[in-house]
């Protein structure tokens, strides 16, 4: 019965590509409006709950399936993260009455930042012995948190403001290569695409 269930679980397909595909599309919608490409934090709203929010929550639940801690952790707190936004952009737009928007603090946000630049930080450190893309991801993540909170804080909001948009551009460009090194790879059985070795090795 035990093996059964292994070797069901191996059966399993990787969820990553799919997970950071959905950060990769979010991130990147997402510093278009902090980069003043775009305007208003409307059209956001749906790709944070369907790509941030929802495809990343159902890459989790599979890493979960595939006893991946480290993957399921990370793509359903994040996932739940643009869920938790895309609730918050629809407050101050309106969405729920003219009063919720005014009773809005951004720095309850702020310290929602904090919380998940903590998560993340154990992240990064965890990301040291997976792939210097995965790593690299994280590293920027940290950085887009510090850029969040800070300018929810409203400490030298343009300079802050200005590093998250730049972050997400980057965990943008890094999660599609990453997806599709993930994609490719697996489909040709072979590294096609190099993701990079850990910096910290098993010893």
């Amino acid at each position: 019965m035990g093996e059964e269930k292994a070797q069901s679980v191996d059966r399993l397909a990787d969820p990553s590509a799919l997970g950071l595909f959905g950060l990769a599309v979010i991130t990147l919608v997402a510093c278009t409006q902090k980069l003043g490409i775009t305007e208003g934090v409307t059209g956001v709203m749906s790709w944070a709950i369907f790509l941030g929010g929802c495809m990343q929550l159902i890459a989790g639940v599979f890493d979960f399936k595939k006893n991946n801690v480290f993957g399921g952790t990370a793509f359903i707190a994040y996932g739940f993260f643009w869920c938790a936004m895309a609730f918050s952009w629809a407050v101050t737009s309106g969405i729920f009455g003219q009063q919720a928007a005014l009773a809005f603090d951004p720095k309850q946000t702020g310290v929602a930042f904090l919380a998940y630049l903590i998560l993340t930080a154990f992240m990064t450190i965890g990301a040291l012995r997976t792939t210097k893309v995965l790593f690299l991801i994280f590293l920027a993540i940290d950085f887009l948190f510090i850029g969040l909170a800070l300018s929810s804080f409203g400490i030298a909001t343009e300079v802050t403001h200005m590093l998250a948009a730049v972050s997400e551009l980057v965990i943008s460009l890094l999660s599609f290569y990453g997806a599709g090194a993930n994609v490719l790879n697996r489909h040709f059985g072979e590294e096609f695409l190099p993701l990079g070795k850990a910096f910290w090795a098993k010893g």
